[in-house]
């Protein structure tokens, strides 16, 4: 995620055959040489994988993204005092699931004799360590495979909405546009000519978004990839600025926020801290990853630093007018209107990105069964149609914090709290598990479960409950 997650780095294989490429191996593939189980030697101080820079760096690029810009709403939510300390918790438990997910994953490649695992894998493997469970390890692959899709999707899902809500306002607020960037008094971008619905700029971006999925190697766009990693960096750094700058008395602002916008907060958090998919790919490739520790803990400093704080500041500074993205609270002028412009085209080139592992999971077991001469024809057909329903899916619920917090609940609740704490009683089952670390993992698995139980059900509720507004505003205005 420059993704929640925005330049992801999952590799799960296909449901259906053990390997498939990652994005990491897309864009930084690995030497010419001796196959990967032949190359162990070389995770172990070797010269070739990736430095300890080198790891950080795609670690923060893999958790820091649109989730992180719906922080302030996220705090707005759980309340000025509690939302920091919730997301402190939570980035806390993140991290402990990611350094479960490493260790499961360096006892069960020891156990199988492999020289490392994929998250999907090592669920397989560790189902296999219980007697009961063994026949069935398949769907454990199966099943995070099937939450990683779903994530994806989401993520796709997400950038559709983003790109739609932010470029409508900057288009909406043209004429108006200055360079002097004082802020008004609804704190928000002043929006002076409407324009159409946001699912019509929706469709607008389908056809770009086919042609950037039909390229056929990501290779292709890492120049571009860089570029826009730069220019999201930059954005950033200035929304910082603006926020810090331009902080009021936080004095009237809620410190606990109401009970029933929790489940919000929580999938928005969730969704935002759901890199996990990129931590066993990233050590895989690790020149030294006995080093790995160090990176993680350091990197998910760094990131739980500046959820922590854009989230305070952003709601201190817009209070109760902040949007499901802070870049819609930006004021209406030319530098932050290019700063909406510049973070949309660093979410245009991820999305090929995040496309990547679904399409990669997805097409291949299809292509398969189909002649040589229409493989070509139906890929791109496969990868066109998919685009097609992460937009459809976009158009029916144009609400960026609700698809947000909705997608949190749903997948990345699974991805990065529940399976972790299971997996680790599952690979350590023969060894014995102690009663402390059992009981922490089940209540580590249960505020998973019931953030995605309440989480879901909120967001759809929430949902359902602005589109009917919607659609009265909407007749009553037909019926004048």
């Amino acid at each position: 995620m420059m993704t929640s997650s925005d330049v992801d780095i999952r590799g799960e294989g296909s449901l259906l055959s053990d390997q498939n490429p990652s994005e990491m191996d897309a864009l930084c593939p690995s030497p010419p040489g001796p196959s990967r189980p032949q190359r162990n030697y070389e995770r172990m101080g070797g010269q070739t994988g990736t430095s300890f820079c080198q790891t950080l760096i795609h670690l923060l690029k893999g958790n820091i993204g649109t989730g992180l810009l719906g922080l302030p709403l996220a705090v707005k939510n759980a309340g000025l005092v509690v939302g920091p300390v919730s997301l402190l918790l939570m980035g806390i438990i993140a991290v402990h699931c990611m350094r479960l997910l490493v260790k499961c994953s360096h006892h069960l490649s020891t156990k199988m004799n492999r020289p490392s695992l994929s998250y999907g894998e090592a669920v397989q493997y560790g189902m296999e360590n219980v007697l009961w469970l063994r026949r069935h390890s398949n769907w454990g692959k199966r099943t995070v495979n099937l939450f990683l899709i779903i994530t994806q999707l989401g993520f796709c899902c997400v950038y559709f909405v983003f790109l739609s809500d932010n470029v409508k306002q900057v288009v909406e607020a043209a004429n108006a546009t200055t360079f002097s960037c004082q802020m008004n008094y609804t704190n928000q971008t002043e929006v002076l000519v409407p324009s159409f619905s946001s699912r019509l700029y929706m469709l607008c971006f389908l056809p770009a978004m086919i042609l950037l999925v039909l390229i056929p190697n990501l290779k292709y766009l890492a120049p571009l990839s860089l570029v826009a990693n730069l220019v999201m960096t930059a954005s950033l750094v200035l929304i910082y600025f603006y926020s810090l700058t331009h902080i009021t008395n936080p004095a009237n602002l809620p410190k606990v926020g109401r009970v029933k916008d929790y489940p919000l907060f929580f999938g928005t958090a969730i969704f935002a801290f759901e890199g996990i998919g990129v931590v066993l790919p990233l050590e895989n490739k690790m020149q030294r990853p006995q080093s790995f520790s160090l990176v993680l803990y350091l990197g998910m400093g760094i990131v739980t630093f500046l959820y922590i704080s854009l989230g305070t500041i952003g709601y201190m500074c817009f209070g109760e007018h902040i949007g499901g993205s802070i870049t819609l609270n930006l004021p209406n002028c030319w530098t932050y209107q290019a700063v909406k412009l510049l973070y949309c085209f660093g979410i245009f080139i991820t999305f090929a990105l995040q496309f990547y592992v679904p399409a990669e999971i997805l097409i291949p077991p299809v292509v398969a069964r189909v002649s040589v001469r229409w493989e070509r024809a139906v890929d791109l057909l496969l990868r066109t149609v998919l685009v097609i329903f992460t937009c459809a899916l976009a158009i029916l619920i144009p609400e960026l914090d609700l698809v947000i917090s909705l997608v949190g609940s749903v997948s990345s609740s699974f991805l990065a709290l529940i399976f972790p704490p299971i997996l680790q009683n599952l690979t350590f089952h023969t060894e014995g598990v102690s009663p402390l670390v059992t009981i922490k993992n089940v209540v580590i698995s249960l505020v998973g479960l019931i953030g995605f139980l309440t989480g879901t059900y909120i967001a759809i509720v929430e949902i359902i409950a602005r589109n009917t507004l919607k659609h009265n505003e909407t007749f009553s205005y037909v019926v004048q």
